[in-house]
């Protein structure tokens, strides 16, 4: 194919311009195609993506579809990147619903036969925390399990072992997992390390309202309470009503809470109106649904976690 490819585009010097460039892209294709390739691995968030580069190293190719900065609830896949998907060795998602505007594909992925691993729903998923299931505006109601397992560090070492697992059977001389226990070890001492901030926060004081249900994880392994949330439901899609604003504001007054923590890359216009409606209370962004460039604070999982814990320590008064 190779031979016939180059007799052809040696023909071809005496045509168009644009189609010897055609020829080109087909040599380089059957090219490409001529040697043992890596795995291919398609992930579509950007801190699974931390996870899944750490664990296949130089060892395969990793692609990530959701950008830096971009919310994971609101992303819709290009037809260039359903087929790139499609392609794929093993594509890797976090599932429970949180990528929404994938759930068809994924979907249509797996009836096609391609190897799909989601991995909240094999980290043992909690319910929402707190007022999971009030009515959201719009008709909708959250009583499905919380997909913000990477707020857990214990359970990302858990999900880095998944990865692991199932690369083993694309290719089982991959050595995956030993840069999975690498990775695993990194985040178990990322937990040890917010445990000892935590303990600086008073008993009384953690307790936290978020603006959407991202911190049910990080309240369930460090034994807080997640009180409230801003945006009823697990997705920062839905709209609070001015009921739900107005009991809110009441709360956090009766508690004297000196915070509301929102999400970097979501919208928190409505936790700054309760905010300026009681006064006195700080507007915490953190980094829930991203993972930063390298000159942000977050700029991979372990970093984010901590950065997260930093933020909620100083603003409880630890």
């Amino acid at each position: 194919m190779i031979t016939y490819l180059i007799t052809i585009l040696i023909i071809g010097l005496q045509m168009k311009r644009a189609t010897v460039a055609i020829l080109i892209a087909l040599l380089a294709v059957a090219c490409g195609n001529g040697g043992s390739e890596q795995p291919r691995i398609v992930v579509t968030t950007n801190i699974l993506g931390d996870v899944v580069r750490a664990v296949a190293g130089d060892e395969a190719v990793v692609e990530v579809l959701i950008p830096l900065g971009a919310d994971p609830h609101e992303f819709q896949a290009s037809s260039a990147q359903v087929a790139t998907m499609a392609r794929a060795d093993l594509v890797v998602a976090n599932g429970l619903g949180l990528e929404e505007g994938l759930i068809t594909v994924l979907e249509g992925l797996k009836t096609d036969g391609v190897n799909v691993l989601e991995v909240a729903p094999q980290l043992d998923p909690i319910e929402f925390a707190g007022d999971h299931d009030e009515e959201e505006e719009g008709g909708g109601h959250a009583h499905d399990l919380d997909p913000h397992v990477w707020m857990d560090p214990l359970r990302m070492a858990r999900a880095a072992e998944l990865v692991s697992d199932e690369l083993s059977r694309v290719d089982p001389d991959g050595g995956w997992a030993g840069r999975a226990g690498v990775y695993a070890a990194g985040l178990e001492a990322a937990h040890a390390e917010i445990e000892q901030m935590l303990e600086t926060v008073p008993a009384d004081s953690r307790v936290l309202i978020t603006n959407h249900h991202t911190l049910g994880y990080f309240a369930d392994r460090y034994d807080w309470e997640v009180l409230s949330t801003v945006i009823p439901g697990g997705s920062t899609t839905g709209a609070p009503s001015s009921g739900h604003l107005a009991e809110l504001v009441a709360l956090i007054r009766s508690r004297g809470l000196p915070a509301i923590f929102v999400d970097a890359t979501g919208p928190d216009d409505h936790a700054r109106a309760v905010a300026a409606e009681v006064g006195g209370v700080e507007v915490v962004p953190l980094h829930t649904g991203s993972l930063t460039d390298t000159d942000g604070p977050a700029p991979t999982l372990v970093e984010l976690l901590l950065y997260n814990a930093r933020e909620i320590t100083r603003a409880l008064g630890g």
